[in-house]
């Protein structure tokens, strides 16, 4: 399954990719979906399918404005994934780029990074003045 997630984003729903060559995933916009399971459970099946197949790094981009609380959990699932990888000596990493305006995602990613061993980096996005 090295099929690649192209799902382009809408009003409630991230735009999702991921490049199987490269062993990356991005993740940008809103998420707050009608059905989180349907939506996420297409990227937890591409992470496992890569960790289980590939002995390369996954390397996690994720630029979220917002997450109602089912893709909130479904990051959970996502980032215990690449945490049970990494305790088993894989090389795993996220950078997660928010709004400087909009500390309560900046938030929302510290409480993840807090349960992750994994570099988890948290950064500003240059924002227009």
């Amino acid at each position: 399954m090295s099929q690649d997630l192209n799902l382009p984003g809408s009003v409630s729903t991230p735009e999702i990719q991921s490049d199987w060559q490269a062993g990356r995933l991005s993740m940008q916009g809103d998420s707050y979906p009608e059905n989180s399971f349907d939506l996420f459970s297409q990227v937890i099946d591409w992470v496992e399918a890569f960790l289980e197949r590939e002995s390369r790094p996954l390397a996690l981009a994720l630029e979220l404005v917002y997450l109602n609380t089912s893709s909130v959990k479904a990051m959970m699932d996502i980032f215990d994934l690449l945490e049970d990888a990494h305790q088993a000596g894989r090389e795993v990493d996220v950078v997660w780029h928010y709004d400087p305006r909009n500390d309560r995602i900046a938030e929302l990613a510290e409480e993840f990074k807090e349960d992750c061993t994994f570099p988890f980096a948290i950064r500003p996005r240059e924002v227009p003045a």
